[in-house]
């Protein structure tokens, strides 16, 4: 497998004495890598157990990770050390084979002259999480059992991190609680993270409280746990305590932040977070500029967004994502259109989203030719399968327009189960437009379909009171009666003075109700 020893075994720093940044470089761009490697040959070091091992290190940092190349590099060496064959593993970990780490592992196990490390199995186990390697993951586990390596805290940190991602949380748990002593700030962290990966939010909460200490990623795990899972304002306040510790976020922390923001439509708490980022001058990401774009649309300052979008130095396709679909929401669909255009225009492959933005957008503005037209780009040209979103979109375009019965005739012929609110939208249509004896069919199906929806008796309702059908309304509202149906309160949040207030319809909780009601009594009189 292995070709010989270099000709002269002189020191490498007599013969070739110099150093490259790319052996330092925390990214090293595989071209000059692939460069310093054929002065080193040439060189007569090709060879060189230290060179390999650096070599393959450099490429396993490499946002490319060729993986015959680094391949390649190991033969060169009859002898390659375990820190060579480590970044190998690195490397195949990173390309679009991780199992072939584990073959490489099973290849050189037997090999006598091979003795792994702890390093060794903190990379096999990132390899595991990158293919549907849990049972791969246990046997290797049994491996740092037999080969003493179980209270390595890197190798416990990468089993933890194993079993949350295979959704065994039960043994990552135990792993966790069997030997306190074999803890450090990333086992903690680990923990978190995993029980955000699982939607454990008051398992995040219990661990971030008794961790003995914490960083900024321990913040970002509690703050992303709290907004993916729908606690938003609890992730913008966990968010000000942060800034309050004196610590600066990183750029996790911003983009989740600026999503919370986003959601929740507060423009000063948006304004305050744009403000941090410009004062600590951080390092503009595209994920960054993408999320100060999507929060801007998504708190009405459409224009704000647009500058922003303008003056982005990179664009990726989720940057053009929200500014095609900021633009439909304001309901600016023919300016959402031509961006949509110009992002062809570049040669950029749109997604999923994209069609659900412009589709959007010819909904807004009743283009119904141009929807027809991405709607079918999409299946025949990107080969993109339409989702729920997309007939949504196409069903609320065509109900808009009047063509009600073009929309019954698209959800008839999904090749999906269509969603009751695809029906919901063409009932509203068939008030809109006068359609009776049609909407009154699709109510009664909706409420046998769905008997406790409030909103199907109140379409059906609001389409006999258009038509004057006074019995028919009363009768259905009975039914709402019968069938104890419950509407869902309206609610709102204002943000005043840096905090948070939300209300719901018929809500008197409030600490301030008095006043607040007092205030709206004045502010009547006054109208």
């Amino acid at each position: 497998m292995f070709v010989s020893k270099p000709k002269a075994p002189i020191s490498l720093f007599a013969q070739f004495p110099f150093t490259s940044p790319v052996f330092h470089s925390p990214k090293p761009c595989i071209h000059r890598i692939k460069r310093l490697h054929a002065r080193i040959i040439t060189a007569g070091y090709g060879g060189d157990t230290h060179l390999t091992g650096q070599l393959l290190a450099a490429v396993a940092r490499s946002p490319s990770t060729p993986f015959q190349y680094s391949l390649s590099i190991l033969r060169s060496t009859q002898s390659p050390s375990v820190f060579a064959i480590n970044n190998l593993i690195r490397c195949f970990t990173k390309s679009d084979s991780p199992q072939e780490s584990l073959t490489l592992y099973s290849f050189m196990c037997k090999d006598g002259n091979f003795r792994p490390n702890n390093y060794t199995f903190t990379f096999l186990f990132q390899a595991c999480c990158k293919f549907i390697g849990i049972v791969a993951g246990i046997q290797l586990h049994s491996h740092v059992i037999k080969l003493g390596f179980y209270e390595d805290v890197y190798v416990r940190n990468a089993l933890i991190h194993l079993y949350f991602v295979f959704c065994e949380n039960e043994c990552a748990h135990q792993m966790f609680d069997e030997n306190s002593e074999c803890r450090d700030l990333v086992t903690w962290n680990v923990m978190m993270a995993g029980y955000v990966r699982a939607g454990r939010i008051d398992d995040v909460e219990k661990v971030f409280d008794k961790m003995p200490e914490r960083d900024v990623i321990s913040w970002s795990s509690l703050i992303t746990g709290y907004v993916q899972n729908g606690y938003l304002e609890q992730g913008l306040n966990c968010f000000k305590k942060m800034m309050d510790f004196g610590l600066l976020p990183n750029e996790a922390i911003l983009v989740t932040v600026l999503s919370a923001c986003a959601q929740l439509g507060l423009i000063e708490f948006a304004l305050q977070t744009h403000s941090i980022i410009d004062s600590l001058n951080c390092v503009m990401t595209i994920h960054i500029w993408t999320g100060l774009v999507d929060m801007y649309a998504k708190c009405g300052y459409i224009d704000k967004a647009w500058d922003l979008f303008d003056k982005m130095p990179h664009k990726d396709t989720s940057s053009w994502n929200v500014m095609i679909y900021g633009l439909a929401t304001h309901g600016l669909g023919v300016e959402a259109v031509k961006l949509f255009k110009k992002f062809l225009i570049e040669g950029r492959t749109p997604v999923n989203v994209t069609f659900i933005g412009v589709l959007s957008a010819c909904s807004k503005v009743g283009l119904v030719d141009e929807g027809y037209l991405y709607f079918k780009l999409m299946t025949e040209m990107y080969g993109i399968d339409p989702e729920m979103e997309h007939y949504g979109c196409m069903v609320d375009l065509l109900a808009r327009a009047g063509l009600v019965t073009d929309a019954i005739d698209l959800v008839e012929k999904m090749p999906i189960p269509p969603d009751p609110v695809l029906w919901i939208t063409i009932l509203g249509a068939c008030r809109t437009h006068g359609l009776v004896e049609l909407g009154e069919e699709i109510g009664q199906k909706l409420i046998l379909k769905e008997p406790s929806c409030h909103g199907n008796y109140v379409q059906l309702s609001s389409i006999y009171a258009n038509s004057q059908k006074w019995d028919d309304v009363v009768r259905t509202r009975g039914l709402i009666m019968g069938q104890n149906s419950k509407k869902v309160p309206g609610w709102s949040l204002i943000e005043a003075h840096g905090a948070i207030h939300q209300f719901f319809a018929g809500d008197r909780h409030h600490d301030q109700t008095i006043d607040i009601c007092m205030m709206l009594d004045r502010m009547n009189t006054m109208v």
